[in-house]
């Protein structure tokens, strides 16, 4: 990746990037990053090629900017021999502003019998979708989307798929488990979005995993939206080029403040 990464780090403290900011106001951290940064450290001193993280919750009750360094302390609260679970805080300029709950579980083997899932979706591959016109789709530059049905705030089924473009961290690859936290947050946007364009701001994202991926494009599909006195939430599953991979989740309240005006292409 030669695209400018999300966050520099200096020891144990991360620095926002230009190309960190959200849609809401240009001076604050975009919703994936915080996600993202959150997953990246509980996977870097908590997790292990054992262990698949199958379940992490990130609660964002503040909205960080841009101009602050950023902090992000972890701790276990339990090691066993199958579960694992861990809590992040995300601390800017001295001030928490969002905190997270992973749950890892140890692989082992599929009991005996057959269990009902849903069927695999009947998707186009990435490389088989043409590259996209409007660079808003992927907030012009932010990742890169192949869209497959429908479109964000489209009154029908909406499935897309995505990938990432730039590292979250400098200098460090993404893994597949932070390729998927960074990308969570986008259930928000594509589930909550209506044909007036997007009235609500999420507060938070819960990822459910069975499996990492092991391409590099996460498939999103709509399934689920509701809203009463002003209270949404909204839902995707997810998939790879394989199949299904998991769920993305959010809450979101309805926001009055209209979306800043899109920045131009990023770096």
């Amino acid at each position: 990746m030669t695209n400018m990464p999300f966050f520099t780090r200096d020891g144990e403290t991360f620095h926002p990037t230009e190309v960190a900011n959200g849609p809401w106001d240009p001076k604050s951290l975009h919703g994936r990053v915080i996600v993202g940064l959150l997953g990246f450290a509980i996977e870097e001193r908590h997790s292990g090629p054992e262990f698949v993280p199958a379940r992490l919750t990130v609660d964002m009750f503040r909205l960080p900017t841009i101009d602050k360094p950023v902090q992000v302390t972890t701790r276990l609260v339990r090691d066993g021999m199958r579960i694992r679970v861990a809590e992040a805080e995300f601390v800017s300029g001295g001030i928490s502003m969002a905190r997270a709950s992973c749950q890892l579980l140890r692989k082992t083997q599929n009991p005996d019998g057959n269990v009902w899932s849903p069927p695999n979706w009947d998707a186009p591959k990435p490389a088989d979708i043409p590259k996209p016109t409007d660079p808003r789709l992927g907030m012009n530059g932010k990742w890169a989307t192949r869209p497959i049905v429908g479109q964000m705030g489209s009154l029908g089924p909406r499935r897309l798929w995505m990938s990432e473009v730039r590292e979250l961290v400098a200098g460090v690859p993404m893994t597949p488990f932070v390729h998927v936290a960074t990308g969570a947050d986008f259930a928000s946007p594509f589930a909550n979005a209506g044909d007036k364009g997007l009235g609500y701001i999420n507060s938070d994202v819960t990822i459910y995993l069975h499996r990492l991926p092991v391409t590099e494009w996460i498939g999103f599909e709509v399934v689920n939206h509701h809203a009463t006195d002003g209270v949404a939430i909204g839902e995707c599953w997810l998939y790879d080029e394989e199949g299904p991979i998991g769920t993305a989740t959010v809450a979101a309240l309805a926001q009055r403040k209209p979306m800043a005006k899109a920045p131009p292409p990023s770096l």
